[in-house]
């Protein structure tokens, strides 16, 4: 587990070999920027959690067609952005198309720098080695570095944890270590295509953060009728997470994530399998982890043009 500290609401935890002090609890863009959470709504969320101790602040520049950052931005004026280690996503594999979608989340989220800027859904065999190219994504990542304009760089993704795990191997030949990766982690990922299994166990080795995502799955994972949300976050919190980031649309769930941390204690290892006890068998089949055997949660699937264009070298290896 991350070193812990904590205040009368909320723990803290080291965000992997970066020493940066993270919320063990995130707040999720997305909710953010949906259309029955209106503006206002928005940006008092974001504040509340600010205010009551949550520093990790999760979006990406395809969320709500943009909303989910300008609706951030607006909520980190007045002094919050110093409160805040700030992070998002981008979808571009080119050079070019990441380093117009890194100026593009600078602008909506007003700062002059995000602290954390991820390569977002590594979910092909084939993102990788578009990233790692000489004109790939990876690139435009570090220039952006050296120019201040980020200061970590991580990826995420929800299909796959050997596609996880390729991705750190083509960053390791080609001589870079990220500073977080972001997976699903919750209480049915430990019987299907477990990124708790495969994943995590390579990022503590390396002292990579660790970023749980999809405890509950947008509530998926609770129409099992098998767990609350409260179990559903401690369990994600139980595991060596830097930070569980969870999706808030209302000040009730807000309120849940606290009630979580406030409620949460290491479980053993008696009690950790008491609870995967009870969602073995809804969990066999990967059907309430719908973003790894369905395309649905698959954006850059749906949005081609978003990646950028294939590297200029296997273009001419086309036949013409």
């Amino acid at each position: 587990m991350s070193e812990s500290t904590s205040n009368s609401e909320m723990l803290y935890r080291v965000l992997g070999s970066t020493g940066e002090k993270v919320s063990a609890i995130g707040l999720g863009g997305w909710h953010i920027g949906l259309k029955y959470v209106d503006e206002e709504l928005g940006i008092r969320i974001v504040r509340t959690a600010i205010d009551r101790g949550i520093t990790f602040m999760d979006n990406s520049w395809d969320y709500n067609g943009g909303v989910s950052e300008i609706r951030m931005g607006k909520a980190l004026r007045d002094g919050y952005r110093d409160k805040v280690f700030l992070m998002t996503k981008i979808d571009g594999r080119s050079k070019k198309e990441a380093a117009k979608q890194i100026d593009e989340s600078l602008r909506r989220l007003q700062v002059d720098c995000i602290d954390l800027v991820q390569h977002h859904e590594i979910i092909r065999y084939e993102d990788p080695h578009r990233v790692f190219d000489e004109e790939g994504a990876n690139a435009a990542f570090i220039e952006a570095r050296k120019a201040g304009k980020l200061r970590y760089i991580g990826f995420t993704g929800h299909k796959d944890p050997h596609i996880h795990l390729h991705m750190l191997e083509v960053a390791a030949s080609s001589g870079f270590k990220f500073d977080a990766v972001q997976m699903p982690l919750n209480v049915m990922d430990a019987h299907y295509r477990s990124f708790a299994k495969l994943v995590v166990p390579e990022l503590v080795k390396n002292n990579i953060g660790v970023l749980g995502m999809k405890s509950m799955a947008n509530g998926i994972l609770l129409r099992s009728k098998t767990v609350t949300p409260i179990e559903c976050l401690h369990y994600a919190l139980n595991l060596p997470t830097s930070v569980v980031i969870a999706g808030i649309d209302s000040m009730d769930i807000l309120e849940q994530a606290f009630e979580a941390v406030r409620t949460f204690q290491t479980m053993n290892e008696h009690e950790v399998e008491s609870l995967l006890a009870k969602t073995a068998e809804a969990a066999a089949r990967g059907e309430f982890e719908p973003f790894k055997t369905s395309s649905i949660f698959d954006s850059t699937a749906q949005h081609p043009a978003w990646l950028g264009e294939e590297p200029q070298r296997l273009q001419q290896l086309m036949p013409t």
